[in-house]
């Protein structure tokens, strides 16, 4: 607990946000483990899925700020605007990509299944499919990032 309170006093609003990342990738693997009944490690890192850790962190990143600045702090406005903005890419840009992945992927492997011969150096790669983010994973991230950002004691 210590070694917390040390880093917290470090820089509090970084320590916030980066805690509240790790423990949405974690808790993602943890979900996957018990959902799918493997464990994936790439969980840790890899983008997309429930809860989302973009959201935790911004959301954390602006609570912390605004505790430890003020809501009425520049700081504050940007880390919101930011916030907004990673959040609406996760659920338009990013998302809409995992999609398109999807259908590309789909095509790609009708069409390698007739001309593989003809086209070795494409092999059967694939497309990330988990990009992005339902809106209720950007809003479960958001949420948890926020309780995150409540929760961590101020140094």
């Amino acid at each position: 607990m210590s070694l917390l309170m040390e880093a917290l006093s470090w820089n509090y609003v970084l320590v916030t946000a980066l805690l509240s990342s790790f423990s949405a990738q974690l808790i993602k693997v943890i979900l996957n483990l018990i959902i799918v009944g493997k464990f994936i490690p790439e969980r840790m890192w890899g983008a997309g899925g429930m809860p989302s850790a973009h959201s935790a962190t911004v959301c954390a990143m602006v609570v912390a700020t605004g505790r430890y600045c003020g809501i009425h702090s520049t700081l504050f406005a940007i880390a919101l605007i930011v916030s907004i903005i990673v959040m609406y890419d996760a659920m338009g840009v990013r998302r809409e990509t995992g999609e398109q992945a999807k259908v590309l992927n789909h095509l790609l492997s009708e069409w390698m299944d007739q001309e593989s011969e003809i086209w070795p150096i494409l092999g059967h790669k694939k497309l990330k499919e988990m990009v992005g983010h339902t809106p209720i994973q950007v809003l479960t991230g958001a949420v948890f990032g926020c309780l995150i950002g409540l929760l961590m004691p101020m140094v």
